[in-house]
């Protein structure tokens, strides 16, 4: 079967559209829009970071106009959508929780090292304090280390217990105001109607391909496995090449890209108009996942350098992708100094390119409504390598 071909622009067209970037509000407004926005993609990534605003907080907010924070908490507590750590950690509307049953077989199955006989029983002597007294936290349980703590990452016995009953579905977690997980038992908040049904390995298979090619539009298998990737001997190719030849899933080729075949699904939208909005997206936003992607479509070469050592870092610790219409514009180191309010930008790095009155027009609009989402009054400009543009962005806060 031939693929159908695209130009690199119609290509990034659909990937946007998918995203939900094409415009603003393209989920809609209001709180119900939040879940639309999940329902769509299937899985929201969470993140802890808190220089700027928490990563699922700005999916929502670069989308969403007017988001308040609290509309993601209702839908949790309403039990309409859960915490889960699938590819990652993150949001999943209730309606998708059979697909997270084999995930949690599988991390439940496979854990290496196996468990020791003090393992095993300190998880059930954590999930019976659960069951006899309700929701808890860490810090309800006594730090049982033998020894000090010797980082983030040494967890004492009792949190590594919380987060293996978690991971195997003994427990879920909500978050109270502090962003701290609560351990409580399933039959607590998942609600009466869901279908708590084993899906087949060919159905959780077709879920994946589908949810993965929706939120995307277009990608490769390897995206498609990364979804999948905590279930071992899952069955991704060999259900695509099924819906492939059963009509549900086209071969694309995007011209002048070399790359591994490339998919979408055959009822995918291809007649799509972009705003020429400006967004400022997460580094954990969809689609800045896989840096290659950026690569190959947008010729935006992206890093996150949080994870970076200081002397290695061009760009600054958390530095965020703006976009505009179909091109990444530039990328802002930013921090908000809540106490102060004030948002501080310690580097505004634009990409070789020409802006025109409108697209500056555009981000200073965006930067307004960031520094709103972030609690703040104000806005603080360090360094830029275009200091014409930052002059004009400056000049349109006063």
């Amino acid at each position: 079967m031939e693929p159908i071909i695209f130009s690199k622009s119609q290509a990034r067209k659909i990937i946007l559209h998918a995203a939900g970037l094409a415009r603003k509000a393209q989920f809609g407004t209001g709180p119900e829009a939040v879940y639309q926005l999940i329902d769509h993609m299937g899985f929201v990534q969470l993140d802890t970071n808190y220089v700027v605003e928490r990563a699922h907080h700005q999916v929502m907010a670069s989308r969403i106009p007017d988001y308040q924070l609290n509309w993601l908490w209702d839908l949790s507590a309403e039990g309409r959508i859960f915490e889960f750590f699938t590819s990652d950690a993150g949001y999943m509307p209730m309606t998708d929780f059979r697909f997270s049953l084999p995930v949690k077989e599988s991390f439940s199955k496979n854990r290496k090292p196996p468990l020791t006989n003090a393992e095993t029983q300190l998880m059930k002597q954590v999930l019976d304090r659960v069951e006899r007294e309700g929701p808890l936290m860490v810090g309800d349980f006594e730090d049982d280390r033998l020894e000090a703590s010797s980082g983030w990452w040494d967890w004492r016995p009792g949190k590594v217990a919380l987060e293996r009953l978690y991971l195997d579905g003994k427990l879920m977690v909500t978050r109270n105001n502090k962003f701290h997980k609560v351990y409580d038992l399933p039959g607590n908040l998942i609600p009466e109607d869901t279908d708590l049904k084993m899906p087949t390995a060919e159905e959780f298979a077709r879920y994946v391909i589908q949810r993965t090619l929706g939120v995307l539009g277009i990608a490769s298998v390897k995206e498609m496995a990364w979804r999948a990737r905590r279930v071992k001997n899952n069955l991704v190719k060999k259900e695509l090449e099924k819906m492939i030849t059963e009509g549900e899933v086209k071969t694309v080729a995007v011209e002048g890209l070399k790359s591994a075949p490339l998919y979408m699904l055959t009822d995918q939208d291809t007649a799509i108009e972009i705003s020429g909005e400006a967004f400022i997206l997460s580094p954990f936003d969809i689609i800045n996942v896989f840096r290659y992607r950026l690569k190959d479509f947008f010729d935006f070469d992206y890093q996150i350098e949080c994870f970076v050592p200081l002397a290695k870092r061009k760009y600054g610790y958390f530095s965020l992708p703006i976009l505009i219409g179909e091109t990444f514009i530039a990328r802002m180191d930013a921090k908000a100094d809540r106490k102060q309010k004030v948002l501080v930008v310690h580097n505004l790095h634009f990409e070789d390119l020409e802006l025109t009155e409108t697209m500056i027009d555009e981000l200073i609009e965006a930067l307004k409504v960031f520094v709103q989402f972030n609690q703040c009054r104000e806005i603080v400009f360090k360094k830029s390598n275009q200091q014409a543009y930052l002059k004009s962005i400056s000049n349109g806060f006063r």
